[in-house]
């Protein structure tokens, strides 16, 4: 097998708005510890807070947003995004590869243009 690069990653979660915080606690704590069980690393946890999705998924229309910085194999990245299919908390992520962490992130709603 070949050996796995380690990369930057940024990833995007968003959890259920029905979550409790002790629940999305642990939620993300799932999260964390199963890429450092992958062999990675978490360098930074940003909570964003409930947020308004763009668009309605399985008739939820909010989320607690979730952006980590962490560094992984690229080989262990199929089984990271497979147990993220998995966790019934998680309502969606994106993953991709980063330049560096951040010191802070801010979001911005922009207003629908007409």
């Amino acid at each position: 097998m070949p050996k796995s690069r380690q990369h930057l990653y940024e990833g995007m979660y968003i959890l259920s708005a029905t979550l409790s915080e002790d629940a999305r606690k642990k939620a993300i704590e799932k999260i964390t510890s199963s890429i450092e069980h992958h062999a990675g690393k978490v360098h930074k946890v940003f909570e964003q807070g409930r947020k308004k999705l763009a668009y309605e998924i399985d008739g939820r229309k909010e989320g607690f947003y979730y952006v980590l910085y962490f560094t992984a194999g690229s080989s262990s990245m199929p089984e990271l995004w497979r147990e993220y299919q998995l966790n019934e908390d998680l309502i969606r992520f994106m993953t991709l590869r980063a330049d560096s962490v951040p010191e802070k992130i801010e979001f911005k709603v922009l207003e629908k243009m007409e």
